[in-house]
């Protein structure tokens, strides 16, 4: 058997990056966090935050330094995310949205991960979370 039980990111600070996706996501950071290990439980899965020496922020979209992943968050209001998460501290990076708002925008974490605010077509909200077609 096989599970994915974490999604883990190099950071600076585990524990402050694990502070902006708590506030990005809306979900505590979990009481067990240290400042060498910390995570935000997702239901089943851990985003969780790894302190390494000599952190160097990837660089998008150049390759010098390339992204080599990042995260998509679905959201039924593009404009009032955007306006809280560049509050919560993260930078625009690429807007690739239509004239109907359909589409997606990339920004950085605080410490330079990119991550992407997306609205599809098609989907719908049913008890606070999204359902494709």
């Amino acid at each position: 058997m096989l599970r994915l039980t974490d999604v883990i990111l190099d950071c600076p600070d585990a524990m402050a990056l694990a502070g902006f996706y708590a506030d990005v996501t809306g979900l505590p950071v979990k009481e067990s966090s240290t400042p060498q290990w910390a995570g935000i439980d997702l239901g089943g899965l851990e985003l969780a935050f790894n302190p390494v020496e000599d952190y160097r922020a990837p660089h998008w979209p150049g390759s010098e330094q390339p992204k080599q992943f990042h995260l998509d968050f679905e959201v039924d209001d593009l404009e009032a995310e955007e306006a809280r998460l560049l509050a919560l501290g993260a930078t625009p990076l690429h807007d690739d949205t239509d004239d109907d708002g359909y589409g997606w925008r990339v920004y950085a974490d605080p410490v330079g991960h990119p991550l992407c605010l997306c609205r599809n077509r098609g989907v719908t909200w049913v008890d606070g979370r999204p359902h494709w077609p």
